[in-house]
């Protein structure tokens, strides 16, 4: 199934929307232009992740039409993650999705640093995976986390995800190059629990 096509089943307007008991998730959109930039300018935020603290509003909306071209490509799709008040919490999604030799996505997610333990992405975590294995169909799901994100590791270690793992100057970004943590599950893996 593609993305489209899973998106379709989800909701008429064609806007996919996920929720939990404490969350919703929707795509990412202009309304979030100021929460994604008081977000990702933090650098406690940024600190692991390929991007520099954005600096002002056209830098949010880079990452909006980013998010935008991958739901249009059908390579990916993002979510802003909101509290049941509609306050803006993190992001979380699937990029790098591929349905020709493989059925496989990169997840990615990131929260305020006020919801870090709090048990959020505990709760979100298992509705996105649950997405990607059952309506996109995916085989395998894998997670870069850079070095020192030990909070990182230890959520996919919780929602079953296997360190396979480290690809030595994978990345590039900030000046300098990264290893990266390879986690990844599978559709056939037994969930946690």
């Amino acid at each position: 199934m593609s993305l489209d096509q899973a998106l379709d089943l989800l909701n008429d307007d064609g806007v996919c929307r996920i929720r939990t008991r404490r969350y919703a998730l929707a795509p990412l959109a202009l309304d979030d232009i100021p929460p994604l930039l008081t977000h990702f300018a933090d650098p406690r935020v940024t600190r692991f992740l390929d991007i520099e603290p954005l600096v002002d509003r056209s830098d949010a909306r880079d990452v909006i039409d980013w998010a935008d071209a991958m739901r249009v490509t059908g390579s990916g799709v993002r979510w802003a993650i909101r509290d049941r008040e509609g306050g803006f919490v993190g992001t979380c999604g699937f990029h790098m999705m591929t349905f020709e030799r493989g059925r496989r996505a990169e997840l990615g997610y990131d929260l305020r640093p006020d919801f870090w333990g709090q048990g959020t992405m505990d709760e979100v975590l298992p509705v996105v995976l649950d997405f990607g294995f059952r309506l996109l169909g995916l085989r395998r799901i894998e997670a870069m986390v850079t070095p020192g994100n030990d909070h990182s590791c230890a959520v996919l270690a919780r929602h079953g995800f296997r360190r396979e793992g480290v690809l030595r100057d994978y990345a590039y970004w900030k000046s300098r190059f990264w290893d990266q943590i390879l986690f990844a599950r599978l559709s056939v893996d037994q969930p946690p629990g």
